[in-house]
């Protein structure tokens, strides 16, 4: 008797999602991670320096520092210390948003296409859901409160993986290259978001300007020079005329950025460490751990009122449409979004992770800092009620996101370690763990 055809293995045909990367590709995540834990403790030390300094008997001090200016005003730089922080260190950290980005579209996991839409799906998602949830609390707001839709949108990394090194908890590699990736992303959302609304007086002499100095840049990374005396000044020409262009300067920075190659090139006597890869070792550090702290320290302080000002400010709109959007629009969105693209695609979650995983995850994507007060800035100008009630706001909304994915991820804790101990075995000692040498 005849054998009877097979039926097509449809679970031989389903993709994966979250499943492990290469291990070079791990071990860079993780030196990325690290860096960015101590760079998100340093920005917790210094919004509670910033928030305490703020509601003291010497609060005057502290927005007397914050509003010094420096810089020469010929050529309109004559900034306070607030906006130095606001326009230039966070050019460095979009900066490396930017080459961040890049490298994963061009060598990293988003290079496959299978593997990139879920981050992209889920990162376009906790971008969408909160702007809407903001714009729903705001619609019968009287005044300019509508601004402010896009202060929810970005995830801060550094902040959420300063909550998992306080919590201890041993996410999975897969779970922590998402969630960078996942963050990235949104910071791109954001610096699109910043640039194409919330920019004004646009002079295009000074955009056009700004090419020259950003097209030597190019010629001279795509030749693999490493010359700090000659791409710094480059990259400082470039941010002067895009911010005196009308659009926000840290732009300037993803451009910077999109310009480096990241594949080393190849030629004999070259270093095969990339020049993408060189700078980042070169700038994350800084970023990490001055850059971002110091725009925190200026941007984070925010005089409370005490109980009467917290309950203005929790009344505002802005600031209810701004927790709301944190702490429930980033989990629905993040979360749904994945669950959607997930099953729709027919794919699965690898075997080492769980759905509360992500849940847990789409949660800690609600911690919004860096990127919100920047926007926030930018919506409502520094000083206003509504500035100082969004500031009160993201605190209080990351506040809320981080504990209570605290609570689902600490619950998980001792699968994570299961995982963990399984990435870290490597029995026949060929110094590459055998999860990745089966891989």
């Amino acid at each position: 008797m005849a054998d009877r055809p097979r039926l097509p293995n449809n679970s031989s045909q389903t993709s994966k999602v979250f499943s492990r990367s290469s291990y070079p590709e791990y071990r860079r995540i993780l030196a990325i991670l690290r860096t960015e834990t101590v760079g998100g403790a340093l920005l917790l030390l210094a919004t509670v320096v910033a928030l305490i300094w703020a509601n003291s008997p010497a609060a005057d001090g502290y927005f007397a520092l914050r509003d010094v200016k420096i810089g020469y005003e010929p050529w309109h730089l004559e900034l306070s210390l607030g906006h130095w922080a606001s326009d230039g260190l966070l050019a460095v950290f979009f900066f490396l948003a930017g080459l961040e980005l890049k490298r994963e579209f061009v060598a990293g996991e988003l290079r496959k296409p299978a593997k990139a839409v879920v981050p992209v799906a889920a990162a376009v998602g906790g971008v969408v859901v909160p702007a809407l949830i903001y714009v729903l609390f705001n619609l019968g707001s009287v005044g300019e409160t509508l601004k402010g839709w896009a202060i929810p949108t970005a995830t801060d990394i550094a902040f959420a993986l300063a909550v998992l090194a306080v919590i201890n908890t041993h996410l999975p590699a897969a779970l922590r290259t998402f969630l960078l990736t996942l963050a990235v992303v949104d910071d791109l959302i954001a610096i699109g978001i910043i640039a194409f609304f919330y920019s004004s007086g646009i002079q295009p002499l000074m955009l056009l300007a700004a090419l020259v100095p950003l097209g030597l840049f190019f010629f001279l990374v795509q030749k693999r020079v490493r010359s700090w005396y000659l791409l710094v000044p480059l990259a400082l020409a470039t941010w002067g005329f895009v911010h005196a262009s009308g659009i926000h300067a840290t732009v300037a920075g993803v451009l910077l950025g999109f310009a480096v190659p990241v594949l080393a090139s190849g030629k004999k006597g070259e270093p095969a460490e990339g020049l993408a890869e060189y700078l980042e070792h070169k700038l994350r550090p800084f970023s990490a751990g001055f850059a971002v702290p110091v725009f925190a320290f200026f941007s984070a302080g925010v005089a409370l009122g005490g109980l009467d000002g917290m309950g203005a400010a929790l009344t505002d709109p802005v600031a209810v449409g701004i927790v709301a959007a944190l702490v429930v629009g980033k989990a629905v969105g993040v979360f749904g979004t994945t669950f959607l693209v997930t099953k729709t695609t027919r794919a699965s979650l690898d075997s080492s992770i769980a759905w509360i995983d992500l849940f847990g995850l789409a949660l800690l994507a609600g911690i919004g800092f860096t990127v919100s007060l920047l926007i926030g800035e930018l919506s409502f100008g520094a000083g206003s009620a509504h500035n100082d009630h969004a500031k009160v706001a993201i605190l209080a909304g990351s506040l809320i996101s981080a504990l209570l994915a605290a609570v689902v991820l600490k619950a998980r804790n001792r699968r994570y370690r299961q995982v963990q101990a399984d990435e870290e075995r490597d029995d026949d000692g060929d110094g590459v763990p055998d999860v990745f040498a089966r891989a």
